[in-house]
């Protein structure tokens, strides 16, 4: 036996992922001006830079990079350990949620010693393997590091229905939600960081690694019994 993942289970936990993947990406756009969680931008910079001086890449291009394969490999360790798109919740999510908080904890502190490189590249890989942890749920795409794919179908999943098709509402309310999720995590993020001046790297990273616990502890207790026989 297996369970299907309730709606409401995907939607509160993609948006807690949304939410906490802006947060992180804000930290880094604010005390290093680099992105960790979407890199369309980011390669364009990447490009330019290397037309501009052929000589070599500026500091900011290195970090970009650095970011850019940081992310991929996070991507690739995703679709290596969890297996497959889809959401099922026999899938280890609440190991792999503790490792990226893990990942997030060691990028603090590497930040903190000024290490700059190293802090860029755990960050970018946690939010790599969090954005390929689930990227398909009832033939919709899932993101929880980027805006970009949820705006694209939230706003052709709107056209189609002002044009008299009739779609599933939740495939308006899955993306809109992911979307303010996306967007009230970058102002927490903000918020520790320019106006509380708190740890925030470090504070989003215990979030995670108790999500994780929290989830883990649920499916132990209450999901492996409805797997049995």
């Amino acid at each position: 036996m297996t369970i299907q993942p309730h709606p409401r289970w995907v939607i509160v936990g993609g948006c807690c992922l949304a939410f906490l993947g802006a947060a992180v990406n804000a930290c880094f756009l604010i005390q290093l001006g680099t992105s960790v969680s979407h890199l369309t931008g980011d390669v364009s910079k990447v490009a330019m830079n290397a037309v501009e001086d052929h000589s070599h890449l500026s500091a900011a291009a290195v970090n970009l990079v650095t970011a850019t394969f940081g992310f991929l490999l996070g991507a690739a360790s995703a679709g290596y350990f969890i297996h497959h798109p889809t959401i099922e919740f026999e899938r280890p999510y609440g190991r792999s949620v503790i490792i990226i908080g893990l990942c997030l904890a060691a990028a603090h502190f590497f930040m903190v010693d000024e290490r700059p490189l190293l802090s860029i590249g755990l960050a970018s890989f946690a939010c790599g393997f969090q954005n390929a942890l689930a990227t398909h749920y009832r033939g919709m795409i899932l993101r929880t590091t980027h805006v970009t794919g949820l705006l694209t179908d939230l706003g052709t999943n709107l056209g189609m229905s002002l044009r008299g098709y009739r779609i599933a509402r939740w495939k308006l309310l899955i993306p809109a939600l992911l979307v303010v999720s996306f967007f009230c995590g970058a102002l927490f993020g903000t918020v520790l960081i320019a106006l509380l001046n708190l740890p925030a790297l470090l504070i989003l990273a215990c979030l995670y690694i108790t999500g994780g616990l929290g989830w883990s502890i649920h499916k132990h207790f209450f999901i492996q019994r409805n797997l049995k026989p």
